[in-house]
């Protein structure tokens, strides 16, 4: 049984993201993911099993090869998050500018 990680976890890190956006493609057989990255083969292999623990990466079997390939829906979960503060700024964003546009304004008519 594979235990889960909290999604935010795996995207802590710039290779796991890195790997997330080279498997969002198309998936790929574990030895051409390894070869897109300067490490050893372990260190690959440590980081696609935090991504599997994750739910953000499953394999599939063909013949011989096994092929990563990105569960890029279970990335919901930190859109709904980005997607709250993303509002909050906006906002915030928008408040401000209307201050800044009022007090111009008020700086013009003076």
């Amino acid at each position: 049984m594979i235990e889960r990680r909290d999604p935010f976890q795996a995207i802590a890190d710039p290779t796991r993201r890195e790997i997330i956006g080279l498997l969002s493609h198309e998936a790929l057989p574990v030895n051409q993911v390894a070869n897109h990255f300067d490490m050893s083969r372990p260190a690959v292999s440590k980081h696609l099993r935090i991504l599997e623990e994750c739910g953000l990466i499953s394999y599939l079997k063909v013949g011989r090869e096994r092929y990563c390939q990105a569960e890029l829906s279970k990335l919901q979960v930190v859109a709904e998050w980005v997607i709250q503060y993303q509002n909050f700024w906006n906002q915030h964003l928008n408040k401000l500018d209307s201050l800044l546009k009022k007090e111009s304004k008020n700086q013009r008519d003076e």
